[in-house]
């Protein structure tokens, strides 16, 4: 998954790593910024289908308070340098390395999918090469990203005749092929400034991936994925989804809803810092009610007061009463853009949920309520020189980040005439643009 545009028409992966070597990945949160640092070496243990060559062995981790970040987007581009700067420093100088090349997600920039499929006549009835090529470019002649970056590209499956999910239709026998693919597009600014950033830090960009996805390729296990299984990452500025079928994403949303609304929830209810609400959201925060909340009482320093009158008492009712409206209308959302996403059916009653905003006690209840699936928590598994620190929900996305890098997945790209037109009509509309703002001002 990645926003470098091959040229040509066929089926390609990106670089993998096939001598081992250095792997850098980069989450650029809202709340934090974190890298990971890790090598690839030879797997102690190959895999029934002898495909997993090698396996990771961290060796650097670092993480910062995010600064210039907000939902997901970059909003000052120097305070976000400093800030990457400032967590692969730390992670160089564990790993005793140094990384020229980083690996990024995306979790703004109001990602958007699509499935588009082409079909076409078998032209002898057993299916050719050639017919393969034509029902190709037949999906992709209908790709039409308009002034957006595309992000993931890729086959989702083939059907012949009534026969879905084929893999590999050549040599089969059939009348009418067709091949669905999977789009995943966002808006180009948004990762020219996640770009300027990094770059700005002197590093260069191996390739984005959208935030849940990244999440999914830590915590889901492969039957999941095959079964129909929807992640949600929630983290510190947004919550973001993605659907898996059959191995592959489907589709994939962000929402301007995370951890940080439920603080600032409690902050201005209590009328407290955002320090100290973030601070009793971790200590003593829950969105289940229990039978003690009201005699168990909680000290809140107010804000802006000093002497005597600085600490007020309130029972632990009122703490439930801000987060758990807070996270009920967080999942109605999700469960809004679920519904409107089309996909909804091939995701199975299966839910994972994951990130650092997903800690709190009580999400895994209220997600099951709102959402009426079978939810469980996802951490990252368990890779060798992780940090048992690193082992948590928070670290999930920068986890699938290494993961993709050192597996990544077969995506295509538009054939080189497609792509030159869809440059053509975005340049043509930042022209047109330009002379507006002239004209007008």
């Amino acid at each position: 998954m990645t926003v470098v545009q091959f040229q040509g028409k066929g089926g390609a992966k990106p670089p993998a790593v096939s001598k081992g070597g250095l792997i850098a990945a980069l989450d650029i949160g809202s709340t934090k910024i974190c890298c990971l640092i890790a090598d690839a070496v030879p797997a102690k243990h190959r895999s029934a289908d002898a495909d997993e060559k090698f396996s990771l062995k961290v060796l650097g981790v670092g993480h910062q308070l995010s600064r210039g970040v907000r939902s997901g987007a970059i909003i000052n581009v120097d305070e976000a340098e400093r800030a990457i700067r400032l967590a692969v420093d730390a992670a160089e100088r564990m790993a005793q390395r140094t990384i020229n090349e980083i690996h990024v997600n995306v979790s703004g920039g109001r990602p958007q999918s699509r499935l588009h499929t082409g079909t076409m006549a078998v032209a002898s009835g057993q299916v050719e090469p050639m017919d393969v090529d034509r029902v190709r470019d037949a999906a992709l002649a209908q790709v039409d990203p308009g002034r957006r970056n595309i992000l993931h590209l890729s086959p989702l499956q083939y059907q012949l005749d009534d026969a879905r999910g084929i893999k590999d239709p050549t040599g089969m026998f059939g009348e009418s092929l067709s091949l669905e693919l999977g789009v995943v597009t966002v808006e180009p600014p948004h990762l020219k400034n996640l770009a300027l950033a990094v770059e700005r830090a002197h590093l260069s960009i191996a390739g984005f991936v959208i935030a849940p996805y990244a999440a999914a390729r830590a915590v889901l296990a492969e039957d999941e994925k095959t079964l129909g299984v929807t992640v949600v990452d929630m983290g510190g500025a947004t919550t973001s989804f993605a659907i898996f079928h059959d191995g592959k994403l489907v589709t994939a949303d962000v929402l301007p809803l995370g951890g940080q609304h439920i603080t600032n929830d409690i902050a201005r209810g209590l009328s407290t810092t955002i320090a100290h609400a973030e601070r009793m959201k971790t200590l003593w925060g829950s969105a289940l009610a229990s039978a003690v909340d009201e005699r168990e009482m909680i000290s809140v320093p107010l804000l802006g007061e000093r002497g005597v009158d600085t600490v007020q008492q309130v029972p632990k009712s009122m703490l439930t009463g801000i987060i758990r409206p807070r996270l009920e209308e967080t999942f109605e959302l999700l469960r809004a853009r679920l519904e409107a996403s089309g996909a909804l059916h091939l995701a199975g009653r299966r839910l994972v949920i994951t990130g650092g905003a997903s800690q709190l006690n009580g999400v895994r209840e209220v997600a099951a309520q709102w959402l009426d699936r079978q939810v469980r928590m996802g951490a990252p598994a368990h890779v060798q020189g992780m940090p048992e620190s690193a082992h948590s929900p928070g670290f999930a996305v920068c986890a699938g980040l290494l993961n993709h890098a050192l597996k990544p997945d077969i995506h295509w790209a538009l054939p080189k005439s497609k792509a030159e037109a869809v440059a053509r009509a975005q340049s043509g509309y930042v022209r047109r643009m330009g002379r507006w703002i002239a004209e007008s001002f």
